[in-house]
């Protein structure tokens, strides 16, 4: 990509789409364009065609999805498929159209088989089953990269997908209703101190296992594979280190400075049990992260104290 050319940045207000553009800013590009939900529904093909038509972007990072934790993504099945569907079909197909030198389109770790072996390559989609809970947001997003292959493959389209771990940093959802696991650690820990509860109730046994990496990496590696990959094959993003739930929970309690104690419910989904993604492909391209756990909490947790822990993004 040079300083000139147009980027348009779909999902430009996410924790995603948000990381990506202040990366872009800080490399000196200027030429961004970007659209809100109420000025751009990606989710209408009208609209995105005209816009596409109108603008002439050449590059696309297509970040715009409709994301949310367990309980949103087993609640709102219909609505995850369905609109994530309709926004990578209508983006990936209007950036064909109207000649986009280069598209990435970002997904979820979670397009992997619930009982996949870890750590969980490149080759081992489609192996199994998937994890119930959000069975409709995986399908979606293994739909947008084969989308991506599929066009690469007849047209000759510069197409690309990455597909990152489990995300937290800033603009990220705290949502108790709906919020991923980190960012709803944070937020009852900050409040069970604030309260003075004797107790947080966490969901599950604490056994799972799972991967961070803070909003900021991934946005650095979405230009990194703009810039320097182009392939059939989707690229996994994430640290290649992961923690079980209990020790999440345990460190962010610390960080938050929480005294009391952790309840384990039980009665509560654990989800999948492990989800650890196998980097190697992305380090031997060249990238690697570079904010560790316990660096990246502190820095939310510091973020949040100066807006007064204001939750609201």
């Amino acid at each position: 990509m040079q300083i000139e050319n147009k980027i348009f940045i779909a999902g430009h207000r996410g924790m995603v789409g948000s990381a990506i553009m202040r990366k872009l800013k800080s490399k000196g590009f200027e030429n961004l364009l970007v659209r809100t939900s109420s000025e751009l529904d990606l989710r209408n093909q009208a609209d995105v065609e005209e816009f596409f038509l109108d603008h002439q972007p050449e590059y696309v990072f297509l970040s715009a999805a409709k994301v949310g934790g367990i309980v949103a993504n087993n609640t709102y099945r219909g609505e995850f498929i369905y609109e994530n569907m309709m926004i990578q079909n209508n983006v990936v197909h209007a950036a064909w159209k109207n000649g986009v030198k280069k598209l990435l389109f970002l997904g979820s770790s979670c397009i992997y088989p619930k009982l996949c072996p870890q750590p969980i390559k490149e080759e081992y989609l489609l192996s199994g089953y998937l994890e119930q809970t959000n069975e409709p947001y995986a399908i979606a997003k293994i739909a947008g990269l084969k989308l991506c292959e599929a066009y690469r493959r007849q047209y000759g389209v510069d197409m690309i997908a990455a597909m990152p771990t489990n995300l937290y940093g800033p603009n990220d959802n705290y949502d108790l209703n709906n919020s991923h696991v980190l960012p709803a650690l944070i937020r009852k820990f900050h409040e069970a101190k604030e309260k003075n509860k004797e107790s947080v109730e966490i969901w599950g046994t604490g056994a799972p296992m799972r991967e961070f990496l803070h909003v900021d990496d991934l946005a650095d590696a979405s230009v990194f594979l703009m810039e320097h990959y182009s392939g059939d094959q989707h690229v996994n993003v994430g640290t290649g280190e992961d923690v079980t739930i209990k020790q999440l929970a345990e460190l962010v309690m610390e960080l938050i400075g929480y005294r009391g104690q952790l309840v384990f419910n039980t009665d509560k989904p654990d989800g999948t049990p492990r989800k650890l993604l196998d980097v190697s492909k992305l380090h031997q391209l060249g990238w690697k992260h570079k904010i560790n756990l316990r660096e990246g909490i502190q820095s939310i947790i510091a973020e949040l104290s100066a807006r007064n822990w204001n939750f609201e993004r």
